[in-house]
């Protein structure tokens, strides 16, 4: 049995060998490798990726090891780790359409050009737990093709006939904004609320993307097209003049098609959701695409009365990192604090008391 040594530094010295201890687990148990993580706890991965704002997956699954598989604080270690990289620029915007596709879906057509790619999903298993994986497993070799691309979207082929709102296009003279940089501030444009998303904690934005879906946000939503596959990263030389490609990345693009009315200058159409993320993160990117076209409300000239439709509210608490901060800080010592609230209390309770008394006799006269 480990017993907490008492005592400032020794103390802490201590906790830090009995989490070590307590990480390693059982010595007979053979020790997860880094590869073992990134490869077979890959979903896991590419949360701590998003969400951490780094494409690294050794440093993930280093994060995810370290933290003893709690995901937030493996998120926390990324993040902290980012922190400490010089930037060197940035890429030049990501081609979807351009999509190595390995998983391709639309929930809005039957038959697409290129038709439904099922891919690696969980969509269509029993959710029955598999005993077999208790011992170890050999999978079948899955049948091969090759890797599918430049699929058209489906927005773009609604957008043919000018049923759904043009996509909007990115002024080159305007910088993206960065909220890893800048200190957040409202109203935010769009480039802000989404980049605030894709850092979002998972499980806040299916919350409120499921919200939205109860009638507190008026949508209506349809799966336009959920893609994942690899996309190619390009960085602009000056030296050279030209975009040079750094290498490919798998990310996962979802696109909702939402309902909108129009409005005294709109003429009823669909609208857009978007979502984007590093890996095969669906349920991410789905939530993330809920959430971005509830926090559209204003510029569309909807009612803005739910959750998910208010910017600050959404933008102000979707972080893990700070909320486990905040909430977690209650955990140090607060003995003066505590010690005033407690000195405070029981002087009202004394004067309370002190009235009751007083006021006992004179409502015996009374009576």
């Amino acid at each position: 049995m480990y017993v907490a040594v008492k005592g400032g530094e020794r103390a802490i010295e201590n906790a830090h060998r009995l989490l070590a201890h307590e990480r390693r687990g059982d010595r007979d148990v053979p020790e997860m490798s880094l590869s073992q993580i990134s490869e077979q706890l890959s979903l896991g991965v590419d949360r701590v990726m998003t969400e951490g704002s780094l494409y690294d997956r050794e440093l993930a699954a280093l994060a995810i090891k370290q933290a003893r598989g709690d995901l937030i604080e493996a998120i926390f270690l990324v993040r902290a780790f980012r922190a400490t990289l010089p930037r060197f620029g940035a890429t030049e915007p990501v081609d979807t359409g351009t999509m190595q596709v390995r998983r391709r879906i639309s929930s809005t057509f039957k038959d697409i050009p290129g038709g439904q790619v099922l891919g690696p999903t969980f969509d269509y298993t029993h959710r029955r737990l598999d005993p077999q994986l208790a011992e170890g497993s050999a999978p079948e070799v899955p049948a091969k093709a090759e890797p599918l691309a430049a699929m058209p979207r489906v927005t773009d082929i609604l957008g043919r006939d000018g049923l759904i709102e043009s996509s909007p296009k990115a002024d080159g003279d305007t910088p993206a904004g960065d909220l890893t940089r800048e200190p957040l501030s409202f109203p935010a444009d769009r480039d802000l609320r989404l980049q605030n998303l894709a850092r979002a904690d998972e499980g806040f934005l299916l919350a409120l993307g499921y919200s939205t879906q109860r009638g507190y946000g008026r949508s209506h939503p349809f799966a336009g097209e959920i893609r994942f596959g690899e996309v190619e990263i390009e960085f602009f030389a000056e030296d050279a003049g030209f975009a040079v490609p750094l290498g490919s990345i798998p990310m996962t693009e979802c696109q909702m098609v939402n309902q909108f009315k129009g409005s005294a200058t709109e003429a009823p159409c669909f609208t857009r959701g978007y979502g984007l993320a590093f890996g095969q993160s669906e349920r991410k990117t789905m939530s993330m695409a809920l959430v971005d076209r509830s926090l559209r409300a204003r510029e569309l000239s909807e009612e803005v009365k739910a959750p998910a439709q208010d910017e600050e509210f959404v933008m102000s608490h979707s972080d893990n990192v700070q909320s486990t901060g905040f909430v977690e800080h209650l955990k140090l010592p607060h003995y003066v604090d505590f010690q005033s609230e407690l000195g405070l209390l029981r002087k009202l309770r004394a004067e309370f008391f002190e009235a009751a008394a007083r006021a006992e006799p004179l409502q015996e006269a009374a009576e």
